[in-house]
């Protein structure tokens, strides 16, 4: 098996075979993300990939899922991961889901046959990062799409069958948007209405451009209770109804886990606890062991 430079992988594919399809990101410039700053995009040779494929069916006797990493891995051309799809399906019949990440970037280079039948062919979920679904946050963190280019690709991933897990990032406004942000983001993500939305908290750190920012005092993190208070206004605006949430990354000051819309009232009723200290929020220090 061959992996250049750190691998990253969502926290549901912890226990995934990670095969590095593509090394890096296309997109590589939002300011807030320090994951592939040390590596320049590309896409990995097809024999390559095929080989770490028959190299992990040797190593392995059972492999339930896969993710095709890193960050653009549908950005490929089409007859290579119909390939790669096909290769899965002959050395690992036992595999129950191929996974990868969706920026609108990669979905601008597949129509919507293309993705059914990468669907058929085993691709059952793709992970989107909308971060927010304000305008201004997105052009501040230079994420190099509109809410309304997130919310159009998220609907073509979920009418082609594919399940979409869709991310945002608590704190991405700072002190200064924290509203909007919270507001816009449960619009985006209720327009979306994807089988999975997994909230992080933002965590500034090695090249992330923002890191800077904040250093200079342009931009203004939010305290934890800040934290709070704005999750709590976007889930008291959402509404998508089915959507499995998940806030239990490592960057979260309280973890919170429901099924919307139905959850709601509880989830609100821990945040509330939160808020008046009836639950701990989680230290700094916490929130970064894996990474110091």
């Amino acid at each position: 098996m061959n992996y250049e430079g750190r691998v990253f992988r969502p926290p549901s594919e912890a226990y995934s075979l990670i095969i590095q399809a593509t090394v890096g990101c296309s997109h590589n410039a939002c300011r807030f993300c320090d994951m592939y700053k040390e590596k320049r995009f590309h896409i990995r040779p097809l024999e390559a990939i095929l080989e770490d494929l028959r190299e992990a069916r040797s190593f392995y006797p059972s492999i339930h899922r896969i993710f095709l990493a890193d960050g653009d891995a549908l950005v490929m051309r089409q007859a290579h991961l119909i390939t790669i799809l096909k290769t899965i399906s002959q050395l690992f019949p036992e595999c129950e889901r191929v996974a990868c990440y969706a920026s609108p970037k990669s979905l601008g280079t597949k129509d919507d046959d293309q993705l059914a039948e990468l669907h058929s062919l085993g691709l059952i979920m793709a992970y989107m990062g909308l971060e927010s679904g304000d305008d201004g946050v997105l052009t501040h963190v230079n994420k190099g799409a509109s809410a309304a280019d997130m919310i159009t690709g998220g609907k073509r991933i979920r009418q082609a069958g594919i399940a979409l897990s869709v991310t945002a990032i608590s704190g991405l406004g700072g002190t200064a948007h924290w509203q909007d942000h919270a507001i816009h983001t449960a619009e985006a993500l209720s327009a979306m209405n994807p089988d999975y939305i997994g909230l992080l908290t933002l965590r500034l750190e090695g090249q992330a451009p923002m890191v800077a920012e904040v250093a200079r005092g342009d931009f203004t993190m939010l305290t934890p209770i800040q934290v709070a208070a704005e999750t709590r206004l976007l889930l008291s605006h959402m509404d998508s109804p089915g959507s499995v949430l998940r806030a239990n990354h490592i960057s979260n000051y309280v973890n919170l886990a429901g099924t919307l819309n139905a959850d709601i009232p509880k989830l609100l009723a821990t945040l509330d606890a939160a808020l008046e200290g009836q639950i701990p929020f989680k230290s700094e220090a916490a929130r970064y062991w894996d990474v110091r």
